[in-house]
């Protein structure tokens, strides 16, 4: 069973969480987050450039003069990328960079991510975190308390804006909702901030999952 510690807004240590971990796999996934990853990534590239080829751009394809016998260099057409306004040597074109990732992988994936983060205590749960209108203070404060200094993911149980436009300024937080967890976000971050009812939906997704 692993030990989960509980803190209040103050950085208080309130209670322990145990939790099996048979739940999340036993065993940390190395190769399957390494995919995740690389899929999150590659996903994110736009894939939208676009440069003119020879073939692209304007003007004769006539070879501009003969090949022997005037001293000059050999010379092509006048669409050759060595000419002002030629085309592009290796025009980059337009592609996608997605990759597949099917559902059951993305979950395998996700809960590797949570038990790394479990089994190296760099997961903890916050009680009672609030915020009745969006100031900066509360975060940076809580972040203070808890000892954390590093890149960390605030993890909710449902959007809140209050407590988004708290974080915004917040150097190296980022909030998520259980709902849009995934892996690569998890790895690349030292710490995980979850709250109390976001550990429970947590849970209870597992639970259900396993019935």
């Amino acid at each position: 069973m692993l030990e989960v510690p509980v803190y209040n807004t103050d950085g208080q240590k309130i209670d322990t969480l145990k939790v099996d971990e048979a739940m999340f796999g036993t065993e940390v996934n190395v190769s399957l987050l390494k995919q995740a990853v690389v899929t999150f990534h590659a996903n994110q590239r736009q894939g939208s450039v676009c440069t003119k080829s020879r073939a692209d751009v304007e003007g004769s394809t006539r070879k501009l003069f003969k090949q022997k016998g005037t001293g000059n260099a050999r010379r092509g057409s006048v669409r050759t990328n060595v000419m002002k306004g030629g085309g592009m040597a290796f025009a980059k074109k337009p592609r996608d960079f997605r990759k597949a990732f099917p559902k059951k992988m993305r979950q395998a994936a996700l809960d590797s991510a949570l038990l790394a983060k479990m089994q190296g205590n760099n997961l903890m749960v916050v009680n009672g975190l609030k915020a009745e209108a969006p100031k900066t203070k509360l975060m940076a404060g809580l972040l203070k308390k808890l000892g954390i200094n590093r890149r960390c993911l605030l993890t909710l149980a449902a959007p809140d804006k209050n407590i988004y436009l708290s974080s915004r300024n917040v150097a190296d937080i980022t909030v998520r909702p259980v709902a849009e967890l995934n892996a690569a976000e998890i790895v690349n971050r030292p710490k995980m901030l979850v709250t109390s009812e976001a550990m429970q939906a947590i849970m209870a997704r597992k639970q259900e999952a396993g019935k």
